[in-house]
């Protein structure tokens, strides 16, 4: 391994928080390479007077109407609560 020593794979599959065992290290080193290796080759790219996507595809975006179609059923939602008060679900306090 070049640029992937043992550590540095240790190292980024803790933060992935993935399971590598001893064995794995070298082809795992290996994958990561290439991974680098094809972000680097992205960077290449000259991105200069091209604009963002949202998506590759031109295909419009359907808007409905935004507007309530079920509710006031207040009374019915916090039947289901353990404990309700002037409307609203009662939590217990989490934050001190």
């Amino acid at each position: 391994m070049s640029v992937m020593d043992q550590k540095t794979v240790r190292k980024v599959a803790r933060l992935a928080q993935i399971e590598v065992q001893d064995s794995e290290i070298e082809a795992v080193g290996k994958k990561l390479e290439g991974i680098l290796g094809f972000v680097e080759q992205l960077s290449e790219v000259n991105t200069d007077n091209v604009e963002p996507l949202a998506s590759v595809n031109e295909i419009p975006l359907v808007l409905r109407e935004d507007a309530v179609t079920d509710g006031g059923i207040a009374d019915k939602v916090l039947k289901n609560a353990p404990e309700s008060q002037e409307g609203f679900f009662v939590v217990s306090k989490i934050v001190e």
